[in-house]
């Protein structure tokens, strides 16, 4: 982890969580319209089946990220760092315990949508091992327009007993 970055897990809608998701949504308004935006609500992020994190640098909240469990597989959720503090290792940083988080379920298959227009996040996820996949889960329902904007990508996790 780089230095000065921490990574917590929190349980109920912080401030901080509601700042870094507002801001997110935000920045996806500017480039996409609102039925091509697919990220959960603040609240809808804090169910049964999803763990949030919040990545601070230096005691700061700098980004977060979340990952949603399903039968077979887990899903990436509103990953995002603040512009200000990009290029210090917090998303990946925040990838790492988001796949410590799907090992610990017993899951392999770690997918994610991302938006086209998303240059950094694309870049992030080709070098962290995500190769471009179908669309899958609820996004197969979708219609072609609420999703030509969105790429899918997947990631195969070795076990931690594998040597990974």
């Amino acid at each position: 982890m780089s230095d000065g970055v921490t990574i917590e897990r929190v349980s109920a809608p912080t401030s901080d969580a509601r700042a870094l998701v507002d801001e997110l949504e935000r920045s996806l308004a500017s480039v996409y319209s609102a039925d091509q935006r697919h990220g959960l609500s603040l609240d809808a992020l804090f169910q049964p089946h999803i763990e949030f994190f919040i990545a601070r640098l230096d005691g700061v909240a700098a980004g977060c990220g979340g990952v949603a469990f399903f039968v077979g597989f887990g899903e990436v959720k509103r990953m995002y760092v603040r512009e200000s503090v990009r290029g210090r290792g917090i998303a990946q940083a925040l990838l790492a315990r988001i796949e410590t988080a799907m090992r610990a379920r017993g899951l392999s298959v770690l997918r994610l949508e991302t938006g086209e227009r998303q240059f950094a996040a694309i870049r992030l996820y080709e070098r962290a091992g995500f190769h471009e996949c179908e669309a899958f889960g609820d996004y197969c329902r979708m219609t072609p327009e609420a999703i030509e904007t969105s790429r899918f990508y997947e990631k195969r996790l070795e076990s931690e007993a594998a040597g990974t």
